[in-house]
């Protein structure tokens, strides 16, 4: 295994990073993040058109780059530094992968290069607070977190030749803006209870979107209300492995949102290193004492091992199909949540004010946590996969 980055890979990181230290800056990041949408929409166009991020992973024949998970995780790292706001997590990490793996031959050929060129953004949609158990990263998804026939979740119904869609989502990742949903809904009743994937659109008949109050407000989500609301069923037929691929996704998905952990986590470290090299006490730097140099010694260690933790999950599932990208995002949500904490420390009075760009980092360890964790339950299901545990069970061994 050569663990080099190739020259491309490297150009990438490079590209990115150089184009967000120019228009995504602390003051550029408050400002998307006040707007209709919740990010720079004319930066999102740069990123995608460009640059060409949300195709980085699709294949070739639908317009996207034709590379792998690590081209995307290194992007992802680089977005994560500055905290900046847009719309690839939900399109090229959660909707588009699922379009490629369930959809129908006409639906990816309508569909993905619109996604690949960030012309079209989408989000998924899953009932509750379950997004990880549906993407399988703290526990079996082959349950009942879409409804199980009973009242709550979302509701499918045919309709004709189509389906209608009633319930409601209250934590959607950029639900409010996307001009694709894919929501997750139970249908069969009790004799043939299941759940699918089905496509609406953001003008369909009976669709409320409102953007909700968020923790982190650099990651905007959105309640959606289905009222009789139209949709098309993703796939051929309702047969398909909904939880499969839900699983295959989001562990793809878990891997480049620990590489964007990972670069908050080495970002906050970084401004903290660079603030107690200058903030002064008993007439020399804090930063010589030896103290603060074990402390942020520490922090170095666990972002670094997050780092490569991050990357060997993003290799392993475009290589290898391993699952161990909730193992890897359970250790890099760790190292940003101590990275922004010791940051907050060592910042002193002033990391705790609203103006300094400390707590946006808390925040974001925060709110990963909520959305994907918590970091025991991601590292309860990794053990399971392992077999650590024990037990015959086939899927449990992964």
């Amino acid at each position: 295994m050569d663990a080099r980055f190739t020259a491309e890979q490297e150009e990438i990181r490079r590209t990115v990073r150089e184009l967000l230290l120019k228009r995504s800056g602390p003051e550029d990041v408050r400002g998307a993040v006040r707007t209709g949408e919740g990010y720079d929409t004319a930066l999102w166009t740069t990123l995608a058109e460009q640059l060409g991020l949300p195709g980085l992973a699709l294949p070739e024949e639908y317009g996207g780059v034709g590379c792998s998970v690590t081209e995307l995780a290194l992007a992802c790292e680089e977005l994560g530094r500055g905290l900046t706001p847009s719309p690839l997590a939900a399109t090229a990490l959660l909707a588009a992968p699922l379009v490629l793996a369930l959809g129908a031959d006409r639906q990816r050929d309508r569909l993905l290069p619109l996604l690949a060129t960030g012309r079209l953004t989408a989000a998924l949609a899953v009932p509750g607070a379950a997004l990880a158990t549906a993407l399988a990263l703290t526990g079996d998804n082959r349950g009942a977190w879409a409804g199980g026939g009973r009242a709550g979740g979302v509701q499918a119904r045919r309709s004709g030749d189509g389906w209608r869609l009633y319930g409601e989502v209250t934590q959607v990742l950029d639900g409010h803006s996307a001009g694709l949903l894919l929501v997750a809904a139970h249908t069969g009743g009790f004799a043939r209870s299941r759940t699918l994937i089905y496509l609406v659109r953001a003008e369909a008949a009976g669709l409320v979107r409102v953007r909700q109050t968020a923790l982190d407000e650099t990651r905007p989500v959105g309640r959606v209300q289905l009222r009789d609301t139209p949709a098309e069923l993703l796939g051929e037929d309702d047969e398909a492995d909904v939880p499969a691929a839900l699983a295959g996704v989001g562990d793809a998905a878990a891997a480049a949102l620990a590489a964007e952990a990972v670069g908050a986590a080495g970002r906050a470290l970084e401004r903290t290193v660079a603030h107690v090299g200058q903030r002064e006490q008993f007439g020399r730097p804090i930063g010589s004492f030896q103290a603060v140099k074990h402390r942020l010694a520490d922090v170095y260690v666990g972002v670094q091992a997050a780092r490569s933790a991050a990357y060997y999950a993003a290799w392993s599932a475009g290589v290898r199909g391993e699952r161990v990208g909730g193992q890897a995002l359970a250790q890099a949500l760790e190292a940003l949540r101590t990275a922004a904490a010791e940051g907050v420390q060592f910042h002193g009075g002033l990391g705790f004010t609203w103006e300094h760009e400390a707590h946006l980092y808390v925040k974001r360890a925060t709110a990963e946590a909520l959305l994907l964790g918590p970091v025991h339950r991601l590292r309860g299901r990794a053990a399971e996969l392992a077999g650590i545990f024990g037990g015959d069970d086939e899927e449990v061994r992964g």
